[in-house]
């Protein structure tokens, strides 16, 4: 099996993240957004709550991943969120997503992250195994959501 090679996700790497991002949100059964499109380009453009790799095989582009950066009380400070991970079709099966976890979760604690969380459709069996077998495991409560504004009233709240 070849080496994976992890290139941090740069501005340049804007359209072929893009292309994978819609590819992994309609797999999952919930398109990419406007704003999810805008926010691939804040993590290009070094959004510091977010790190992100293209993963290559033999110089072929393959995957991606996205960590994100948060902070939990309940958690001991810094906390993250696996936000994706996505491997094409044809790069499955064969320990890579093993290998993109374990790189994940070695960025994660370079970054200080005390607790890493992700999320994982219902139905995506496969990737639930590979998580278990991580160390991963389901807490037992809801993740809820509310949205409250969109992108670009974010980058204007922020702006002070």
């Amino acid at each position: 099996m070849n080496e994976l090679q992890f290139d941090a996700v740069t501005e340049a790497d804007v359209a072929p993240l893009l292309a994978m991002a819609r590819a992994f949100h309609s797999e999952d059964g919930h398109p990419l957004s406007p704003d999810g499109e805008a926010a691939v380009g804040q993590i290009a453009r070094g959004d510091p709550l977010a790190r992100g790799w293209i993963v290559r095989e033999s110089g072929r582009v393959i995957g991606y991943l996205v960590l994100t950066l948060g902070y939990s009380i309940e958690h001991g400070g810094r906390d993250g969120f696996i936000d994706d991970l996505y491997l094409v079709p044809k790069a499955r099966g064969g320990g890579r997503g093993r290998r993109v976890l374990a790189f994940a979760l070695a960025e994660a604690a370079a970054l200080g992250i005390q607790t890493l969380h992700l999320e994982v459709e219902i139905d995506n069996e496969r990737a639930r195994r590979v998580y278990r077998a991580a160390g991963f495991v389901e807490n037992n409560r809801r993740l809820m959501s509310k949205r409250l504004c969109s992108q670009v009233s974010v980058e204007a709240a922020l702006d002070f």
